[in-house]
């Protein structure tokens, strides 16, 4: 495994380039056209998906190895999207799925060290802003506690502002199909929040 900066500032080509250069040395087919792709991706969506990912995962390297893992899956399989317009999507579907391993799993990090002494590191974004207050630690301790398909609901929603086509769309799965686990999630999340 490789690890990329992840902050939209250390976005660099020339380490995003020595991940794909090193998975085509494991023997890895990935074209110019895709590189191009993914570093245009990784600047646009970076930032974001280290984001979305926070929101499932309690540690900061996990979700930034999240990110990492997502974006080599997308280098190697970026032939198999015909719609590239669909390509944020499928990360962002990616990113949900890794999250989902990592936590199932009981993951750490694979970087087994603090960010200390990183020359650029995500800083302080919403998702740790969130964390911080009790309030909001128990809102997102209800949602990291729904079904997974109603979780990913509520999060692309709420915390990554997604329309609920765009919410469909990511998640492979109908707008009626979408509107009802933001419903059900709405409802659990009432009562489990109105027990406390």
């Amino acid at each position: 495994m490789y690890f990329l900066a992840v902050d939209a500032l250390a976005f660099e080509p020339p380490l995003f380039l020595f991940a794909i250069a090193a998975a085509r040395l494991e023997g890895e087919a990935i074209s110019v056209e895709t590189e191009a792709l993914v570093v245009r991706l990784f600047r646009a969506e970076g930032r974001s998906l280290v984001r979305l990912a926070r929101l499932f995962v309690d540690d900061r390297d996990a979700a930034e190895d999240i990110v990492q893992e997502a974006f080599l899956r997308l280098s190697r399989h970026a032939a198999r999207i015909s719609d590239l317009e669909r390509a944020p999507a499928y990360l962002r579907s990616i990113v949900l799925n890794l999250a989902r391993d990592h936590n199932r799993r009981g993951l750490v990090s694979l970087r087994h060290h603090a960010t200390q002494g990183r020359d650029v590191d995500v800083g302080t974004d919403t998702a740790d802003q969130f964390v911080r207050s009790e309030e909001h630690r128990r809102v997102l301790e209800a949602v990291r506690k729904l079904p997974a398909r109603q979780r990913d609901c509520i999060t692309l929603r709420y915390f990554e502002d997604m329309s609920i086509d765009q919410i469909g769309d990511t998640l492979g799965v109908s707008v009626n199909s979408v509107k009802t686990h933001l419903q059900r999630a709405m409802a659990a999340l009432d009562r489990t929040l109105a027990e406390r």
